[in-house]
């Protein structure tokens, strides 16, 4: 432990974000890193505690005191290898991962100033890159056994990388014409450059792994095809199939209504210079934007509506609003319900909770023209209406930000028959992954629902194990 006091002399400090009227004109990454001294120091805040349950908040179980204490005595390149040995990908989570690990610091229940372990995080291995630390890990046998993995997102990555290193011969699907997934589409750039995923991608296929995009398994290429050419298939395809307003909500479906995940593609295509094609272009400029959800996704059309130059963007929730401070005796060091406000709200949008839409109003070309809404009470635990109060929002534009409910169903799992669960995505437990199918494994929101990328990371790299075992009949992988 570099410093046994650190945690009383030395005070939080974190990254900043470059001022709002600056970062609003563009779509790069706008956080402003700590001084290699300054991240030094604030490692030196890490308690080294007896039972260190930042390792329970993290979900990829990262060695976060180890690290800690080798960036507080500048022992920067071990430090990345303690990294590197949980987590394959920490400049991801790094910039998105909403730090659990942070919600269960020992320093955030006693004193509301945890160690700012993503930002080290994220320190770590740019400097790694930076340094040219970070190369390929070429395997020094390999088994002849191959795997095929449908769906190029974090979790499909992670399991790639480590079953490549394992010494298999590993081959990536992805329906997208560029690599990533939800990473490439789903996240705006402002909050991740997407040269951190071609970074690793030539990572990757410098240690074996082949990738092939533009490929839909199911529809192009069919899962049969898969089940005979490959010794395990591995379905990491995430969980798509969006939440929408229901059919009983009259507009529902209206000019001007769209998903979330249509919405931020597109800019994020836009961005890459990628052509949208024959797709109607979607966008908020100059338009009354009001986002129905209030959560990450919501949140990022909130920061790409205002980029588009939106005339005034609203963002509803249906549950009520959380407390400003969590009752820390009772929930940590567990993820707490408090109340967050994120980079891109605070660019200038208004909020507002336990609020239900009840009509989509149209003009006379069908296009949106406003939102009927009520107020909803959660007293009896779930939402019912508040009489009288309704109230109208003029709206050009509607985002529905409102979560996803499974897998797309269609063409890869008809066709591959694997067992659902009853939220209706792929059953598989956590220990082997697999799926009713033989050889067939499944990793990520596909398995386990819509969650985060460090969720995503970690059931990867655990696949990557189980497949290991399940080829080979033992496995030296982590899990």
């Amino acid at each position: 432990m570099g410093r046994p006091t650190g945690f009383l002399e030395i005070k939080r400090q974190d990254r900043q974000y470059k001022p709002v009227a600056e970062r609003v004109l563009h779509y790069d990454e706008f956080i402003i890193p700590l001084s290699q001294d300054q991240v030094s120091e604030q490692g030196a805040r890490c308690m080294d505690c007896g039972i260190p349950f930042c390792h329970q908040g993290c979900p990829i179980n990262n060695v976060i005191p180890d690290w800690n204490d080798l960036v507080s005595k500048n022992h920067w390149q071990q430090a990345l290898a303690v990294l590197h040995s949980t987590n394959n990908f920490p400049e991801f989570t790094g910039r998105i991962c909403p730090a659990p690990c942070e919600a269960a610091c020992t320093l955030n229940f006693t004193a509301d100033a945890p160690v700012t372990i993503r930002t080290i995080e994220c320190a770590i291995v740019d400097k790694g890159w930076e340094q040219g630390w970070i190369k390929p890990q070429v395997p020094a046998h390999r088994t002849g056994k191959s795997v095929a993995i449908v769906g190029s997102g974090p979790a499909g990555l992670a399991c790639a990388q480590q079953l490549v290193r394992a010494g298999h011969k590993v081959t990536v699907y992805e329906k997208n014409n560029r690599l990533g997934g939800l990473l490439r589409y789903g996240i705006p750039d402002f909050k991740f450059n997407k040269n951190h995923i071609d970074r690793r991608i030539a990572q990757m296929q410098a240690e074996g792994v082949t990738f092939h995009p533009n490929t839909t398994v199911g529809e192009k290429l069919p899962a049969s095809q898969l089940l005979t050419e490959f010794n395990a298939v591995v379905l990491a395809g995430g969980s798509e199939q969006a939440r929408c307003l229901p059919a009983s909500v009259k507009g529902h479906d209206a000019q001007g209504v769209h998903r979330a995940m249509d919405f931020l593609s597109q800019q994020n295509k836009k961005v890459s210079g990628d052509g949208l094609g024959r797709i109607q272009p979607i966008d908020a400029k100059g338009k009354q934007v009001v986002v129905i959800g209030g959560g990450d996704t919501g949140s990022d059309c909130v920061g790409t509506s205002i980029r588009q130059g939106a005339a005034r963007v609203t963002q509803l929730e249906i549950m009520p609003q959380p407390p400003q401070k969590e009752a820390k005796p009772v929930v940590w060091p567990n993820w707490p319900n408090k109340m967050r406000t994120s980079s891109s709200q605070e660019e200038g949008c208004q909020r507002d909770w336990s609020v239900s839409t009840k009509e989509i109003i149209t003009d006379e070309q069908g296009k949106v023209s406003a939102l009927k809404v009520v107020r909803v009470d959660w007293s009896a635990g779930y939402p019912q209406e508040i009489a009288g109060s309704e109230f109208t929002l003029k709206a050009d534009l509607v985002l529905l930000a409102m979560g996803f409910v499974h897998p797309v169903h269609e063409g890869l799992l008809v066709q591959t028959a694997v067992d659902l669960d009853e939220r209706g995505n792929v059953q598989a437990n956590d220990c082997d992954y697999s799926t009713s199918i033989d050889k067939v494994f499944v990793a990520g929101d596909m398995r386990r629902g819509q969650s985060l990328v460090v969720w995503a990371i970690r059931e990867g790299r655990q696949a990557a194990r189980a497949v290991d075992a399940y080829l080979m009949g033992f496995s030296d992988l982590p899990r």
